[in-house]
C-alpha cells in the first residue's frame, strides 16, 4: 500500500511539474520533470540512510560501523547513477553536482532526527522506505525505461539487457544474503 502511495505521490508530482513547467514565465529551463522526483526520491532515501545509521549506533558501536559501510558501499554507484540522471534530464554538469550534494546532506538531516526522536520513530520507516521505493519505480517504469527503449543499436541494446538482467540478480542474491 505505501509503495503504491509513492508510486500515485510522484504521479501527482510529476504532473504539478509539468504544469508548473509548462505555465512558468522563463521557458528556458530545459530539465525534465524526472530529475526534480529523482532528487525528491533521493532526498528521502539519503534521509532513511541517515536515520539507518544513527539508529545502528544507538545500538551498538559494531552494528553502527556494519551499517555504515554497507550504506556507502551502496551510496557510491547510487549517487554517480543520480548524477547521470540529473546530466541526462537537462542539467548542467556544476548544477547536478551542487543537486546532488544537497540531497545527500538529507542523510545528516535524517540522523539528527533519528537521534532526537527515536523513540517516537517507530515503524513510520516502513512507510518512509516503500514511499521512496514506490517514487523510484515511477521514475523507472515512466521515464527511465522508455529512454532505454529509445536505444535501436543490438549491441547496446543487449548490453542494457544484461545490465538489467545482473542488476536483478544482485539485488536478489543480497537478499537471499541478508534476510530478515
Amino acid at each position: 500500500v505505501f509503495i503504491l502511495a509513492g508510486i500515485l505521490s510522484f504521479f501527482i508530482l510529476e504532473k504539478f511539474l509539468y504544469w508548473h513547467h509548462h505555465h512558468a514565465e522563463h521557458e528556458h529551463e530545459a530539465a525534465h520533470g524526472f530529475t526534480y522526483l529523482n532528487m525528491i526520491g533521493d532526498a528521502i532515501h539519503n534521509f532513511l540512510d541517515g536515520a539507518v545509521i544513527a539508529v545502528s549506533f544507538m545500538n551498538s558501536t559494531a552494528l553502527g560501523i556494519t551499517a555504515t559501510i554497507a550504506i556507502i558501499a551502496h551510496e557510491i554507484p547510487q549517487e554517480i547513477a543520480d548524477f547521470s540522471i540529473l546530466i541526462y534530464g537537462g542539467f548542467s554538469r556544476a548544477k547536478a553536482l551542487v543537486y546532488n550534494f544537497l540531497t545527500a546532506l538529507t542523510a545528516f538531516i535524517g540522523a539528527l532526527a533519528a537521534y532526537f526522536f527515536s523513540s517516537a520513530i517507530g515503524n513510520s520507516s516502513i512507510f518512509l522506505t516503500s514511499l521512496a521505493a514506490g517514487g523510484f519505480i515511477y521514475i523507472a517504469g515512466t521515464d527511465l525505461i522508455p529512454e532505454i527503449h529509445k536505444e535501436k543499436d543490438l549491441k547496446k541494446s543487449l548490453v542494457q539487457l544484461v545490465l538489467l538482467v545482473l542488476g536483478i540478480l544482485l539485488i536478489w542474491i543480497v537478499g537471499r544474503i541478508f534476510r530478515h
